[in-house]
């Protein structure tokens, strides 16, 4: 008799186990669907970058995790005192985060606003760029200047950006120096005290974010790439503060301040895969640093016009390889057109010079199928930095002490117009 009611008390105990065990994974199950659901409602307005990459390359980037490119953009007020809900909207902050899946590590690269671009034509600073064409236009501008693909983007704006701040319950930030500015046309009101430390919610974030000079003139010597420098030192305060065990119960304020502030063209997967490699990625893995140019007046407009030469390690790291540096100054080139498609070779060598490549010539040839580039007399080492900018991965390096040209472009029936 004592033995049947050990053994039933064995079952009841296993039975217990067995429909706690389920009812958890139900539970867990049905959380993790609304969780998904309510992440897949994020880019419900997002914008069409299918033109700039196409569907097989993104599932190759969903499955097998390899690097990738997410263009980050804080869009600005707009006019002042404007209540039009689309008035045109200036990105006030790019960053590039380049994700490398062999080295588990991201560079997060800032772009200056004042960065010089070609928009229709006509010279523009690259903040412009989204006033003018919005996200296809900011994405388009960033791959030319630097000759990536963007995979992925994200958008938000300032209100957001508060938003976003007190649901993570703000951040603790050292202050170096005075930061005393005003202006009443933007409701905006700075002011900190040097050798202070001031816990900043939202608005207080975005004051220290968008702080450049006072009301004396005073500040950053270097205007926006002192503010990027602040910036930066903002971002790992705040990549310190999602780490902490403690971001878990605040996960769900979070997740509703981005759902009703970012724009991004994400799907819940991707949210939930790069969401978790951002908020567990070491320090010594998150790199930050920004796109460096010249300082130059044009028109009586300042600029500041990118160069080649001194970013040629930041475009390595996004190609994950080293790219050397190619002085395109000294590269005679010839364009050949190989198929009865007319002016393609003319509509090439436009391309070109937009890349600054201004030694080329254009002629007809006999017809072939595969695009190919010769080059001549010069080490495969500029493979990678003429993959970038020619377009063409079908490369041949040869050694000739005849050929007037350094570079000779066969454009085949797999070439189509550039423009």
């Amino acid at each position: 008799m004592k033995k049947k009611k050990k053994t039933k008390k064995i079952v009841n105990y296993k039975r217990f186990i067995f429909v706690t065990i389920t009812f958890v994974l139900m539970v867990f199950a049905l959380i993790f669907g609304y969780f998904y659901y309510f992440l897949s409602s994020f880019n419900n307005s997002a914008v069409d970058l299918s033109s700039k990459l196409n569907e097989s390359n993104l599932e190759v980037i969903r499955r097998s995790g390899k690097s990738c490119n997410i263009l980050v953009m804080g869009v600005d007020v707009g006019t002042p005192g404007a209540t039009n809900v689309n008035d045109p909207k200036r990105t006030d902050t790019l960053m590039l985060a380049h994700y490398n899946a062999e080295n588990k590590k991201i560079d997060l690269i800032s772009i200056p606003r004042d960065m010089l671009i070609k928009v229709n034509g006509r010279n523009q600073k690259i903040n412009a760029a989204h006033a003018i064409g919005g996200v296809n236009y900011t994405v388009a501008a960033v791959e030319k200047l630097l000759g990536v693909k963007i995979d992925y983007y994200g958008k938000i704006d300032y209100e957001g950006f508060r938003q976003v701040i007190n649901a993570i319950g703000g951040i603790s930030m050292d202050i170096t120096r005075k930061m005393d500015y005003d202006d009443p046309t933007q409701n905006l009101s700075i002011h900190f005290k040097k050798g202070t430390t001031v816990h900043l919610d939202g608005k207080k974030a975005e004051e220290f974010f968008r702080w450049r000079q006072n009301n004396d003139g005073t500040g950053f010597e270097n205007g926006d790439l002192g503010r990027i420098e602040n910036q930066h030192m903002f971002i790992g305060k705040v990549m310190d503060k999602i780490k902490k065990p403690s971001i878990v119960i605040k996960i769900p304020n979070i997740l509703s301040a981005i759902q009703s502030n970012v724009e991004t063209n994400m799907d819940a997967n991707d949210i939930i895969k790069y969401g978790y490699i951002f908020a567990t990625i070491k320090n010594e893995n998150l790199l930050m640093d920004t796109i460096k140019g010249d300082g130059k007046y044009i028109s009586g407009v300042s600029y500041l016009v990118y160069n080649e030469a001194e970013n040629v390690n930041l475009i390595s790291k996004l190609y994950d390889s080293k790219v050397q540096y190619v002085d395109k100054s000294k590269l005679k080139i010839k364009v050949v057109n190989c198929t009865k498609k007319p002016g393609l070779a003319s509509d090439f060598s436009i391309y070109l010079s937009e890349k600054d490549y201004n030694k080329v010539v254009t002629e007809n040839g006999a017809a072939t199928t595969k695009t190919k580039l010769l080059v001549y007399n010069n080490s495969e080492d500029i493979k990678t930095a003429l993959t970038k900018d020619f377009k063409i991965d079908n490369i041949e390096f040869l050694s000739s002490t005849q050929e007037n040209f350094d570079i000779i472009v066969l454009l085949g029936e797999d070439h189509e117009y550039m423009h």
